[in-house]
């Protein structure tokens, strides 16, 4: 700061620009109110269909969000402009009260002309107690002014920068109280990359901790990450976290901070996360620089291990920029083309040796399969991980495709194109890992169903759908198609790896609306009876539904999921037809009481069919085990009582206007509904059956299955009737007959599409 321009400065202009910034975060905070109440909120209440469900819709979310974030930013400018301008005019007056003091003892101060300035006695002035000492005195006390005037100012700029850099487009959500708050995270960052940047045996204990603290303080800061991640750089992170991890290259943190690596694998993956949604133009030298690094040895000509084994280990935790992860996924298979020919040999590379270092502290799998890791990052980025399966892995007319099918069932093999879900999913021979005890770890594998789930669902895996969530996509429909082609094609891929069935429940329950339609596939009016919003899957081969429901049916969480879900759509429909009963019409001279009727019992019936494929699949398990895991079915379906907290994705909330219960009251989610009533008898043990005893405990008796279906689609009629005032005990009762006859459909499907495979006992003497 200028001596000069402190001295004399004019502070009427930045004055005003705080009154017009603190205006326009009171006009801001209004318009997020109406953008959120009147378009965000409003567009969740709408009905939405077609590209609307999901463009438009998703659209508007996105507009009210950028006025949330408009209103923050402008309140963050405000706060730093506000907290400067009070600085520099208190630092304006302790140099006026400097000079002034000064002039009492006759010492001046004056600007030199180049910024600086000078202290000496006042012209005609040489009183005899005047010395040295206090010249010095005051030269020191008007630096120090001119100092924190100067990093006040320059703070502030760098603050503003940084803000303005996170967003090349729209605004940044970046919130800061004031002006310090923001300058001591970007010092923060600034301090602790440095402390990064060293040569890894040189870090100590304490280093490691300041680390861990500064990290696990900020990961969601994004000024510091994004200050963290470009000074730390592409390179010396891969350094930092591969030497960090290895006891050979720093015995005293690898002895005294071995149980807290995973702490600061999560720390670091997060800080990272964060930072690549910067628009900064550092940051996008960041991600190509990650991304170029990927196919090589981060020690150059000394070899160690290559930038993908190390970055993807960083990206288990967070939610990284799509377009990153999708680059950096498309160069990752590239590589994985290059070293395994194409995918016909296994990849040595990825194969983890006794003697090589743990990249992974998460978990109990080494790391070493790049795949692994990558595969969780895009379990939270769902448009990510949608592009990333589609994307191909070889073409049908690439010459050095290795893999042969018979394409045209023939009998002839043929060259076969595979998109990178088929090559992971069907073909690839993932690297084998054990745990402490010598088991057979699946770790890839697991995290590539729960990729397969965000993919195909459109949110992160493991949680639920929200009013949020767009409607499916055609890519989102595309794989989902291919899932359940790709299962009904080899059923050992879903049984033989049980772990990945919940996944698979969860993914299969987002459908039921398509699930619902394929199995009512040939009849007419199906659009009607089962409304979709985006795109649908087409899942019109009634034997790949069979043989995938089937084999979800054979694993406890799979089987839990679905059948929840299934419930919870079934007892939303029958309120939507309730509400709208000639939607439905395949005969319009029919009289509307007809209508519902028809409507009603079309549900109950592919209910049936759902539930009775889902319960051969489960007898069949029963039978293999002699009931043993009777238990982990009750177990799983109480465990999976979330699907009682919410209807949208499963329900009718995104294909059709919103539905209303008692008293008008719009149904966000389930809670306190027919749904979530339903929903909790079964996950509770509460439905008996006509003799008083608990269904769905036991599952090993397909008929008492087949009761309880009956049971739960009648109250979900009698619920549907009660809720919007029109009762029809005739329905509730046809509902009932029609569900056993979908029921009783599922065993001919069981036997005509599992090729005489895994069908249970009682259905193959009952049948």
């Amino acid at each position: 700061m200028d001596f000069d321009a402190l001295h004399h400065a004019n502070f009427k202009l930045l004055d005003d620009a705080v009154g017009d910034w603190k205006l326009l975060v009171g006009n801001l905070e209004k318009l997020e109110t109406q953008a959120e109440d009147g378009l965000h909120k409003a567009a969740n209440k709408a009905s939405w269909a077609g590209v609307n469900a999901q463009v438009t819709k998703e659209f508007i979310g996105k507009t009210a969000g950028e006025f949330a974030d408009a209103h923050t930013q402008a309140k963050t400018i405000h706060s730093i402009l506000s907290d400067t301008v009070g600085e520099l005019k208190g630092y304006q007056e302790d140099l006026q009260k400097a000079i002034g003091r000064g002039q009492k003892k006759s010492l001046t101060v004056a600007s030199t002309g180049d910024g600086g300035f000078t202290v000496r006695a006042a012209k005609g002035h040489t009183p005899p107690e005047h010395d040295q000492s206090e010249v010095t005195a005051l030269r020191d006390e008007v630096q120090k002014i001119l100092d924190k005037a100067t990093e006040s100012d320059s703070s502030a700029s760098k603050v503003l920068k940084a803000i303005a850099d996170q967003s090349e487009l729209g605004f940044s959500d970046a919130k800061y109280k004031n002006r310090d708050e923001a300058a001591a995270a970007i010092k923060a960052a600034e301090e602790l990359a440095k402390i990064a940047r060293k040569n890894p045996e040189d870090l100590t204990v304490k280093d490691f901790d300041r680390i861990n603290a500064g990290l696990k303080k900020y990961k969601n800061d994004d000024l510091f990450s994004e200050r963290f991640a470009t000074t730390l750089g592409p390179q010396k992170t891969m350094e930092f976290w591969a030497g960090i991890n290895d006891p050979g290259v720093n015995w005293d943190v690898g002895r005294d901070r071995r149980d807290q690596l995973d702490d600061l694998q999560r720390n670091l993956g997060m800080t990272l996360a964060t930072a690549s949604q910067s628009d900064s133009t550092s940051m996008d030298n960041w991600r190509r620089n990650v991304i170029d690094l990927g196919d090589k040895p981060i020690y150059g000509d000394k070899g160690g291990p290559m930038g993908f084994q190390v970055m993807s280990n960083l990206m288990r935790t967070g939610d990284y920029d799509d377009q990153f992860m999708k680059d950096y996924g498309t160069k990752l298979m590239a590589t994985e083309r290059a070293l395994t020919g194409k995918g016909e040999n296994p990849n040595p590379a990825w194969q983890h040796l006794g003697s090589d270092q743990v990249l992974n502290r998460i978990g109990e799998d080494s790391g070493s399969d790049p795949l692994t890791g990558y595969l969780k990052g895009i379990s939270n980025s769902p448009d990510a991980a949608t592009d990333f399966f589609n994307e191909q892995y070889v073409s049908k007319n690439d010459p050095d495709n290795p893999f042969e099918h018979d394409t045209d069932g023939d009998g002839k093999m043929g060259k076969k194109a595979l998109s990178n879900f088929q090559y992971l999913f069907e073909e690839r021979d993932w690297p084998q890992e054990t745990d402490s005890h010598g088991d057979d770890l699946h770790t890839g594998r697991n995290n590539l169903a729960l990729a397969l789930e965000a993919a195909t669902t459109g949110h992160p895996a493991g949680e639920q759908p929200t009013a949020d969530t767009p409607a499916h996509s055609e890519n989102q429909a595309k794989l989902m198609k291919s899932i359940v082609h790709s299962v009904s094609e080899n059923p050992d891929r879903l049984t033989k790896s049980s772990y990945i069935s919940d996944s698979m429940g969860q993914i299969a329950a987002e459908y039921m609306p398509d699930i619902h339609r394929g199995l009512h596939a040939g009849h007419s009016g199906e659009s009607q009876l089962f409304p979709i919003a985006g795109s649908p899957a087409n899942l019109n081969d009634e034997r790949d539904l069979t043989r995938f429901l089937y084999a979800i049916g054979r694993n406890p969480e799979g089987y839990a999921a679905v059948n929840l879900g299934q419930n919870s759509y079934t007892t939303h429909m029958m309120q939507y037809h309730f509400q709208h009963p000639d939607d439905y019409a395949p005969d319009p001279h029919y009289p509307t009481a007809e209508h519902l009727k028809q409507a009603a019992g079309e549900t109950a019936r592919t209910a049936g069919q759902i539930e009775g494929i889902l319960g051969a699949g489960r007898c069949y398990e029963s039978e293999i085990d002699g009931g043993a895991k009777d238990a982990d079915y009750n177990s799983a379906l109480e465990k999976a009582s979330t699907w009682g907290g919410t209807a949208i994705g499963i329900g009718v909330g995104l294909a059709t206007e919103p539905l209303t219960g008692p008293g008008g009251v719009i149904i966000g989610d389930t809670a306190g509904t027919a749904a979530d009533e339903i929903i909790g008898k079964i996950t509770d043990g509460a439905m008996k059956d006509s003799s008083g005893e608990v269904i769905y405990r036991n599952g090993h008796s397909f008929e008492g299955t087949a009761d309880s279906t009956y049971k739960l689609v009648e109250e979900a009629t009698k619920k549907a009737g009660e809720n919007t005032g029109d009762r029809h005990p005739l329905i509730e009762s046809w509902v009932s007959s029609q569900a056993e006859d979908g029921f009783s459909s599922s065993r001919k499907k069981v036997h005509d599409y599992m090729d005489g495979e895994g069908i249970p006992h009682q259905l193959d003497t009952e049948g």
